[in-house]
């Protein structure tokens, strides 16, 4: 990792079959975790700026590079990314630093794992933070397949699932430039256009918007997937659809109290139906986009520790 400024050096912890890269702060916080899950295509890095603030204000937190990301573990079969194997991992995590429980912060991909740990494994979670990506109620068939019947079949996620190796090709080729070209914000409006969303932009010479990141700090992301390749973390997706038959029998009702902060240009749309299945949400709207702790960092921070001083678990 390039040399950057207050970001924890990493530990290497063994759980549920991989080792995790995992970032620390407020280790003398002992008894008060948070556990931190980024998103895609991301790293543990992404939290640099709430790390230690959550730390100051009390909290051990922990970030793990996830399992295809940094210097975790990448395993090789599709099926070792589904979300029983991902929950797996922070339930193994929590074990190793001797925790039943913790409030569970995710984004993105982060946050759909945090989702999937509050079904399959609630009494591990204490409360909930999601950012970007709402609960998602079940749909009446396969992810892949009913997506691709409403968005067809150039939309990213069918391509992943439908072309395997095509996509993590071109963006193992263009890594620098794909991440440049996605970490973007102030994005003009623009109507969607045919192709697969993610080969264009890692293709794209020029970047739309402004820059998420300073280039120090992109070259962190640029550095950890110029090294591992973009496979192990694709694979996550490539799971939607065992995802969607492994949830087939859990409650979908998550009852933890949740905070739910989204970006007001995220693509990203806003839940209809979150209170439906986490009524114990509160939300919270950020003049940003998708890339939510990133581009608002202190105002990301505040909405969490507002929201931690209220609970029963803080």
């Amino acid at each position: 990792m390039p040399e950057t400024t207050l970001f924890p050096a990493p530990s290497f912890v063994a759980v549920n079959g991989v080792e995790l890269e995992v970032f620390e702060c407020g280790q003398e916080n002992a008894g008060r975790p948070i556990l931190l899950c980024h998103g895609w295509p991301e790293h543990a890095y992404s939290w640099r700026e709430q790390m230690p603030a959550l730390a100051a204000a009390g909290y051990h937190v922990i970030a793990p590079n996830q399992r295809g990301y940094g210097r975790s573990s990448r395993p090789a079969e599709v099926e070792a990314y589904d979300i029983a194997a991902l929950t797996g991992d922070l339930v193994g995590l929590l074990d190793h630093f001797g925790y039943q429980q913790a409030i569970c912060v995710g984004h993105d991909w982060g946050a759909n794992v945090v989702w999937g740990l509050a079904q399959l494994h609630p009494d591990r979670v204490s409360g909930i933070v999601s950012l970007a990506l709402p609960y998602q109620p079940r749909t009446p068939k396969p992810w892949i397949e009913f997506i691709e019947e409403v968005f067809g079949s150039d939309h990213y996620l069918v391509h992943f699932n439908r072309q395997p190796g095509v996509a993590d090709a071109v963006l193992d080729q263009n890594a620098a430039q794909f991440l440049r070209n996605l970490f973007r914000k102030n994005l003009p409006p623009a109507q969607p256009s045919p192709g697969m969303m993610m080969i264009d932009l890692a293709l794209a010479q020029q970047p739309q918007g402004d820059p998420v990141m300073r280039d120090e700090d992109l070259a962190v992301f640029v550095s950890a997937f110029a090294e591992t390749g973009f496979t192990g973390s694709i694979n996550w997706y490539r799971n939607l659809d065992r995802n969607w038959h492994l949830l087939a029998d859990v409650a979908p009702r998550i009852d933890q109290r949740a905070l739910m902060i989204y970006g007001a240009q995220d693509t990203i749309p806003q839940s209809d139906s979150l209170t439906e299945f986490v009524p114990n949400v509160e939300i919270v709207t950020l003049e940003c986009g998708h890339w939510i702790q990133q581009e608002r960092p202190q105002e990301t921070t505040e909405a969490i520790l507002t929201w931690l001083a209220q609970a029963p678990t803080a």
